[in-house]
C-alpha cells in the first residue's frame, strides 16, 4: 500500500477527507477520487486554473486541444450516422465539456459556460449545448449526446485478490499520511456486484469496477429522449479488466505526466480510470438502444467520415499544416487512433 505525506495535502482537502471519514478516519478508495475530483470546494474539477492544454502548466490534452478538426470530424460522423436530411432535426449535446483555462461551476452545479466541441464549427443541427462534467442532465426529446473523455473521469472502486478473496481498498489518514489500507469488508456498492468479479485471481490482481461510469450511462439512456450516443474515451472489455490488467487502470496525471501515486496531492491531479465498455453497452441496450458499435477512434473517422477526412486531405495536400497534424494525430494508431475507442449507440 501506499503512502502521502501530509505537508502535500491542501488544508481544505484534509478538512473535506475529515468530514467524509467521520469517526473512523477511512473513507473507500471511490469515496476519496470523488472528493478529490469533484468536492465543490478542493476537488479537482471544481478549482479554478487551466487543465486542458499543451502549456506547461496544464495537466493533460485531449483531442479538442488540436483544434476544430476534431469537431468536424465528430459532426460529419454524426450527420453519417443519422443521414443528413434527419441531422438538422436534433440537438448536439455535449456532456463533461470544460473550457481549457477555466473550471466547471462545482459539481451538481448547472449547465457550464465551457465552449461546446462544435463551437467554432459549421453544423447543421437544431441547437448546440455543453453540460460540466457534474451538471444537470437535461436533454432534449430528439439529440446527439456526445461525449470525450467523459466516463473515465468518474470515480471507480478498487479491489484487490488477497488471502483468497477480493477485498476493497480504502485511504485513511493517520498522523501524517494518507495511507491506501484494505476495508475489513466490501461496500455496498460492491457488494451489489459480487457476483460479477471472478471467482479467483492471482496474488495481489488489482481490480478497478468503474461503477461511477456505469451509472451514468444508465442515468444518460434512462431519460426519454431519441437519437445518438457517442462516446470517446479510453477502456477495455470486463474480461481485459480482469484477466489483462494485474496493476488496475487507476492513473494520476499532473503537468503531462502519467503517475501510480494516486494519492498525492489530491485535489491537484487528475485521476482516470479505463471504462468497462461490456457495462456501458448494457446500460444502453436496457433502456432500449439498437445494439451498441465499438470503435477504434481510427475506425470511427474512416468509416464515418471518410468525405471529410479526403476533402481535409486535398485541401492541405503540399502542406504540413496544423489542420493535417492534427488530422494525423487523431486517425493515427501511434497517437489517438487506437488509445482511444467510440461506444455509438441508437434509440428510434
Amino acid at each position: 500500500m501506499t503512502a502521502q505525506v501530509i505537508q502535500n495535502i491542501s488544508p481544505d482537502f484534509l478538512a473535506a477527507f475529515r468530514q467524509a471519514a467521520g469517526a473512523g478516519g477511512v473513507v473507500s478508495f471511490a469515496r476519496f477520487m470523488e472528493l478529490a475530483l469533484y468536492h465543490p470546494e478542493c476537488g479537482y474539477y471544481a478549482r479554478p486554473r487551466r487543465r486542458i492544454g499543451r502549456a506547461p502548466d496544464t495537466d493533460f490534452f485531449t483531442a479538442a486541444s488540436l483544434g476544430p478538426v476534431f469537431g468536424e470530424l465528430v459532426v460529419a460522423a454524426c450527420v453519417d450516422l443519422l443521414g443528413a436530411e434527419a441531422a438538422a432535426g436534433f440537438s448536439f449535446v455535449e456532456i463533461g465539456a470544460e473550457s481549457p483555462g477555466a473550471a466547471p461551476e462545482a459539481a451538481g452545479g448547472g449547465a457550464s459556460p465551457a465552449p461546446s466541441v462544435l463551437a467554432d464549427v459549421p453544423h447543421r443541427f437544431a441547437a448546440v449545448t455543453a453540460i460540466a462534467l457534474g451538471g444537470a442532465l437535461e436533454l432534449p426529446p430528439r439529440c446527439v449526446v456526445f461525449s470525450n473523455e467523459l466516463f473515465d473521469a468518474q470515480p471507480c472502486h478498487r479491489l484487490v485478490w488477497a488471502n483468497g478473496g477480493w477485498r476493497e481498498c480504502g485511504v485513511a489518514l493517520h498522523a501524517s499520511a494518507l495511507e491506501e489500507i484494505l476495508l475489513p469488508e466490501l461496500t455496498p456498492e460492491v457488494r451489489a456486484v459480487r457476483a460479477r468479479l471472478p471467482a479467483a485471481a492471482p496474488d495481489g490482481y488489482r481490480l478497478n469496477l468503474p461503477l461511477a461510469a456505469e451509472r451514468l450511462a444508465a442515468a444518460i439512456a434512462a431519460q426519454p429522449w431519441t437519437g445518438l450516443f457517442v462516446a470517446f474515451d479510453y477502456g477495455k472489455s470486463w474480461r481485459e479488466l480482469t484477466e489483462a490488467t494485474p496493476a488496475g487502470t487507476v492513473r494520476a496525471y499532473r503537468r503531462h505526466r502519467q503517475s501510480d501515486d494516486l494519492l498525492a496531492q489530491p485535489g491537484e491531479q487528475d485521476l482516470t480510470c479505463h471504462v468497462c465498455w461490456d457495462w456501458l453497452s448494457e446500460a444502453l441496450t436496457a433502456h432500449g438502444f439498437a445494439p451498441p458499435v465499438l470503435e477504434s477512434q481510427e475506425a470511427f473517422f474512416v468509416n464515418h467520415a471518410a468525405p471529410a477526412l479526403s476533402r481535409l486531405t486535398v485541401a492541405e495536400a503540399g502542406r504540413f499544416s496544423a489542420r493535417k497534424l492534427g488530422m494525423l494525430q487523431l486517425l493515427h494508431p501511434g497517437n489517438m487512433g487506437q488509445k482511444f475507442q467510440v461506444l455509438w449507440a441508437r434509440r428510434e
